[in-house]
């Protein structure tokens, strides 16, 4: 058993935080709202500190699963952030969807400490993270991430180095780019089926036993169905997210048409008022469409 900072109770990290608790580790949290940490200590049991610093003293790993790039240089640098307070040979594992860039930033940073560090942005939603069955992709030293395994498998259904510092957040980018088409087809399927007066139900029953099956129709299509989005990941987050993957595409010179056309759906979505809907909410947009032709 180890001992463990967690850095960042949103709807994912509260959770991951407490599969760490009950698996035995010993476990600090810290979050910029202290009410939040307060809460899951309540639940839980551990302790909670009042910096990242102090939740990282003495740790031998500190997991962080924050908002974004800023977010995440604010909790681990500065006299208050986590790199003060770890010792050298311990490892910091960063569960935030960030760009490489700030990964390699601050794994030069922490190998310059002593310390090892490991890019693990996970994919798996809010019901992944409460029944410990994320995927967890991998960026970082190899032997950094041996020891990191064991830690992270209490809440992994499959965890996986990719490759080096950075690797981990591209692999990320890969599975919203991959997303972002799948929630526009799958959208389009739907709404396309709402128009023809064809059962949804029935549709999705047939077709997601076929080739076009995926996580997003299993797990989505009854509360795109119902129009109902007050769940799951928010809109502006994965805004946030194709950006990362739209300047790294211009960076390394990888074409991403589709995926830069969705985000502009995304962006609909928002003037909406569905900047906290579910990413599902994009076949909102196509019946508004609909109902702006209908007048």
């Amino acid at each position: 058993m180890a001992k463990v900072a967690f850095v960042g109770l949103g709807v994912m990290g509260y959770p991951m935080a407490g599969h760490l608790k009950a698996a035995g580790h010993e476990v600090c949290v810290y979050n910029r709202t202290s009410s939040k940490a307060e809460s899951w200590v309540s639940e839980h049991g551990g302790d909670h500190a009042a910096t990242p610093r102090e939740a990282a003293r003495d740790c031998d790993f500190v997991m962080t699963c924050v908002g974004n790039d800023d977010d995440l240089r604010s909790v681990v640098l500065g006299d208050d952030g986590a790199f003060a307070g770890m010792e050298a040979g311990a490892i910091l594992v960063d569960h935030t969807t960030v760009s490489s860039m700030v990964t390699r930033e601050l794994a030069e940073i922490g190998r310059d400490r002593g310390i090892g560090f490991v890019d693990a942005p996970i994919s798996g939603g809010q019901a992944g993270a409460e029944n410990g069955q994320l995927s967890i992709m991998c960026g970082g030293a190899q032997d950094d991430f041996d020891r990191a395994l064991p830690v992270m498998e209490v809440y992994a259904k499959i965890c996986r180095r990719i490759g080096d510092s950075g690797a981990g957040q591209m692999t990320k980018m890969c599975n919203q780019i991959a997303i972002a088409g799948l929630v526009q087809g799958l959208s389009e399927a739907l709404n396309f089926a709402e128009v023809a007066g064809l059962d949804g139900r029935a549709v999705v029953e047939v077709i997601s036993q076929g080739a076009a099956g995926s996580w997003q129709m299993q797990n989505r299509y009854e509360t795109m169905l119902d129009d109902d989005f007050d769940h799951g990941f928010a809109v502006d987050w994965m805004r946030k997210d194709l950006g990362i993957c739209l300047d790294t595409g211009d960076e390394i010179g990888a074409a991403l048409p589709v995926t830069a056309l969705v985000d502009q759906f995304y962006k609909d979505v928002q003037a909406l008022g569905g900047g906290r809907w579910d990413t599902s909410a994009l076949i909102r947009r196509l019946r508004a469409l609909k109902a702006d032709a209908a007048r």
